[in-house]
């Protein structure tokens, strides 16, 4: 997945510097007071995902496929409703959300084409070159993805009662919005919504990246380069997390349909447009 969290974290910067100076939707006027809801409240569910009708066109279909998979992981509080909290992902739903991020359409894409970088790079020389190099070069990337996803999608977030999706903030200044999706690598969300240090990003990735020893034969062995792929993934998820925090300004700008977009807006927000 180098390629595409490469991609990602430019993609990210270029797109945070554009909406730096156009300004980003107001924070609430008169915020709700944080109450704790009670034992008894019902939860809210997140937005349904867009589905593949909604996307008009071909190229549209394209740059859906993108959006879908930033917005499968990403939610926000309900801020249209006072003292209500997200229901919390059970077990069944942290397995799901492994599946569907492990077979999308682009983590294939992505490893496909990292697999034909690497084998025109010669990395992984044990694996030889012609159909079969490639093919042992897509079955790695496909585990390393498969890894990654249960580590920190179903294994870690079990054991840390955490939520693995992104808690978008979805107001403020560009900056502020910004410095709250870079802050996500070490801050996360309980079951609860309540923060917590976010073990699953560190311990997920660090445990993937120890495991791929196992099907890299030729990886460089030892704590600086174990350490080296680990931040090279972190600063991957961050390009992701940004996208992911200003996603829906991106999807307005090219029209596109996107995730929570008809919810009613918080008491005293206002548009969200300058």
């Amino acid at each position: 997945m180098r390629a595409i969290a490469g991609a990602a974290l430019i993609m990210a910067t270029a797109w945070g510097g554009t909406v730096w100076g156009q300004g980003s939707p107001p924070a609430p006027t008169a915020p709700p007071q944080e109450t704790q809801p009670s034992a008894m409240a019902p939860c809210v569910q997140p937005a349904p995902m867009v589905s593949w009708e909604d996307y008009d066109g071909r190229l549209k279909k394209v740059a859906g496929a993108f959006g879908r998979r930033l917005e499968r992981k990403s939610t926000h509080a309900p801020r249209y409703k006072p003292g209500a909290v997200l229901c919390e992902l059970n077990l069944h739903d942290k397995f799901l959300l492994t599946l569907h991020e492990t077979s999308d359409p682009v983590t294939f894409l992505a490893i496909a084409y990292n697999a034909g970088i690497s084998q025109a790079e010669h990395d992984d020389p044990s694996y030889g070159q012609g159909a079969e190099g490639y093919g042992k070069r897509f079955g790695a990337g496909l585990a390393g993805a498969a890894s990654f996803q249960f580590f920190k999608d179903l294994f870690y977030p079990t054991i840390f009662s955490q939520d693995p999706r992104y808690f978008r903030l979805g107001y403020g200044s560009a900056r502020k919005r910004f410095l709250y999706a870079v802050r996500h690598c070490v801050v996360a969300h309980r079951a609860d919504s309540t923060q917590m240090f976010n073990f699953t990003e560190w311990l997920g990735t660090t445990s993937a990246v120890v495991l791929s020893n196992t099907y890299h034969p030729d990886y460089k062995r030892g704590v600086g380069p174990a350490a080296a792929r680990v931040g090279y993934s972190v600063e991957g998820d961050i390009g992701f997390d940004v996208l992911r925090e200003f996603w829906p300004e991106i999807a307005k700008k090219f029209r596109l349909p996107f995730r929570g977009q008809n919810e009613p807006e918080s008491p005293g927000t206002g548009s969200e447009t300058k």
